[in-house]
């Protein structure tokens, strides 16, 4: 029995050992994670790695296993298995090193009824060990970061939208971390609060500091990130370039066209649910948005032409640029047919 117990020490000593050694180029390294809830499989074997100084967006619809991913990244929940490093040191083993190397930032968080944003932060700064004055001056330098500065007076909990993940965002740099973890940053925020968000996110990154961002704003993140990673039911379904996505489906896919009349708009409609192989999208203010299940040049000139032909009065009638969001519908739409087949 000691033998076994003897045996059994030193595997996990030597796993420890092993966790300390960082994986060469990544901040993020996961292999093979799962986490159950009873019989609900939340994530099911993923991995992925995102090296240091990346943005990498993860995307995915509600209830996919992003946020259970990130909390265990983060240190606040358990693998059911598999493997999680951040910066070489594995979030199970070494909490407490992980903690102080990123920072977290949910979709929600607390903020105190009495306390304005100032002493907020003073709070956590104090939290994550913090003392006089590089205390006072990390404070300063993540006010002024993240625009705080005219606010700092304020109640944390009088604070708009935007506003208050500025704060969010605030607290989670208090402590300088190497990675950021950011859940639906963005969620409810005005368009000018994105569009600074998304710059602050971009600094961020040439200061060298590896971001995993969830947001289910697909164009925003292709403008922000080095890399997408897409999760669906619990599985990495895509891990790469937004380019190299929309480039890869494009060949196979269907199309949109956007399709302007001079009047009567309504018979856009009813002509497309009498053409076999396009399908009706939407109304729009003159005319509608129809997709063309064949993507062959030769198709849609027919298409236009049998429009004419049958008197449709078209005066527009373009392609429309090829969108992430069509892409990722695409990637499940295949996943599905493929399970279907199965």
């Amino acid at each position: 029995m000691e033998e076994v117990m003897e045996d059994s020490a030193a595997e996990l000593t030597q796993e420890k050992s092993a966790a300390t050694q960082p994986e060469k180029g990544y901040a993020i390294s996961v292999k093979g994670l799962h986490r159950s809830f009873m019989n609900v499989k939340a994530v099911n074997g993923v991995s992925f790695d995102v090296p240091h100084g990346a943005v990498c967006g993860f995307v995915g619809a509600n209830g996919a296993g992003k946020t259970t991913t990130m909390r265990i990244l983060s240190t606040l929940d358990y693998p059911s298995g598999g493997k999680v490093e951040v910066c070489g040191l594995n979030v199970v083993y070494f909490p407490h090193e992980v903690r102080k190397i990123i920072g977290w930032m949910p979709d929600h968080f607390g903020k105190y009824q009495h306390l304005t944003c100032e002493e907020y932060l003073d709070f956590f700064a104090r939290a994550v060990g913090l003392k006089g004055e590089e205390r006072k001056e990390r404070m300063e330098d993540v006010i002024d970061f993240v625009g705080l500065a005219p606010l700092r007076d304020r109640l944390s909990n009088k604070l708009s939208k935007g506003q208050t993940q500025r704060l969010g965002l605030a607290r989670a740099l208090l402590h300088d971390p190497q990675v950021l973890i950011m859940d639906e940053p963005a969620a409810g925020l005005d368009p000018k609060a994105r569009v600074e968000l998304k710059h602050l996110i971009r600094v961020l990154a040439e200061e060298g500091k590896t971001i995993l961002v969830s947001s289910h704003i697909l164009s925003e993140l292709a403008e922000m990130c080095d890399s997408l990673l897409f999760i669906n039911e619990g599985r990495i379904v895509y891990h790469g370039d937004a380019e190299s996505l929309i480039e890869q489906n494009e060949a196979s896919a269907s199309v949109v066209y956007n399709v302007e009349l001079a009047e009567n708009y309504e018979r856009l409609a009813e002509w497309v649910s009498l053409n076999p192989g396009i399908e009706y999208v939407e109304t729009t203010k003159k005319g509608g948005r129809i997709r063309i299940l064949n993507n062959d040049p030769k198709e849609r000139v027919a298409v236009l032409a049998a429009m004419v032909r049958d008197g449709l009065p078209v005066v527009e009638y373009h392609k429309e640029e090829r969108k992430l969001e069509d892409a990722f519908i695409d990637v499940l739409g295949n996943i599905n047919t493929s399970t279907e087949e199965v």
